[in-house]
């Protein structure tokens, strides 16, 4: 019975582990819809004048993409790969010249970090809150032609105040022109919903018509970098931890510390630098490419010099 539950239990953290893409994704679905009723019922609060109701209704729709967006750009390490040290060396950002494959990782940068905030738009305009707000302060004619068509004289002076239901226009004109900015909205959003949609499987189906290998050898690749990466971090925590041992152990025994082997600067760099795929070489990251290399250099850093985040340079 044990054996069984084992088993289970495997089958279930293995499910887990190959959705967790999608499990990540539908959990920061939720966490913008959560995010985006606190905004609308708690702190979100339409001043009901031509004055600022679009500069407030504006910022509270594009302020929270605006910083999903920044922390998306933040978070990527794909970015920091590209942008590392590209200041004093230009090329790093297309290494080997590969100008098609650096626009094609800045473009599944931006198209990854984008995610979130587009989540939000969506979420924010089928809600309608903001944008109610937004357009209602806006005193350009083509707007307030639109929505006082056919209706009283002071539908223009009270269009601000509709959001807040505090206008001198009867119930019945006030419910109607509250539905049209609700409707606009959420028409804008589910318009956005579309076009993200429609363009996600182009590019889909775009990039696996252009793959220069096949379906499973494409899906081998993606499980590679994964788990290469995973490990990579583990290793990188056992050999730091090694290292600070070494170097406590030789500063309280008052010794000169045992020869411990490290990566010259150039190997860093090289296995830092984005991989481009070549159908000539059979590999599937910067890493493997280096380690089997003939040519490797396995001279050791003598002297490693690092920036400290105060600027500072140490050896």
């Amino acid at each position: 019975m044990s054996g069984v539950t084992m088993d289970s239990f495997k089958t279930v953290l293995r499910f887990l582990t190959n959705q967790k893409s999608t499990i990540g994704y539908s959990f920061m679905a939720l966490l913008t819809i959560g995010s985006e009723r606190i905004f609308s019922m708690v702190s979100f609060q339409c001043p009901c004048n031509h004055g600022q109701n679009f500069a407030y209704g504006i910022t509270f729709l594009l302020g929270p993409a605006i910083v999903l967006l920044a922390l998306g750009l933040f978070i990527c390490s794909r970015l920091w790969r590209l942008y590392t040290g590209c200041c004093l060396n230009p090329f790093k950002l297309c290494p080997r010249g590969n100008f098609v494959g650096c626009l094609s990782a800045l473009i599944k940068i931006l198209s990854t970090a984008c995610i979130a905030p587009i989540m939000w738009l969506c979420v924010a305009l089928l809600n309608g809150t903001f944008y109610e707000c937004a357009v209602s302060g806006l005193d350009e004619n083509v707007v307030v032609d639109l929505f006082c068509n056919n209706k009283t004289p002071s539908c223009r002076d009270e269009l601000a105040r509709v959001p807040c239901g505090k206008t001198r226009l009867s119930p019945d004109e006030n419910k109607e022109l509250l539905l049209m900015l609700r409707a606009q909205s959420q028409i804008l959003g589910w318009s956005i919903i579309i076009i993200s949609a429609v363009v996600t499987l182009i590019g889909t189906c775009y990039k696996n018509c252009r793959s220069q290998v096949s379906y499973l050898q494409l899906s081998f690749w993606k499980i590679y970098v994964v788990k290469e990466q995973e490990k990579f971090e583990t290793f990188v925590e056992e050999y730091a931890t090694k290292l600070a041992e070494r170097n406590l152990k030789s500063f309280f025994d008052n010794k000169h510390p045992e020869e411990f082997p490290f990566p010259n600067h150039k190997a860093w760099e090289e296995i830092s630098s984005m991989y481009t795929f070549n159908q000539s070489e059979q590999y599937y990251s910067t890493l493997q490419r280096y380690v089997e290399r003939a040519d490797r250099d396995f001279t050791p850093e003598k002297r490693p010099v690092l920036e400290c985040e105060d600027g500072i340079e140490m050896a």
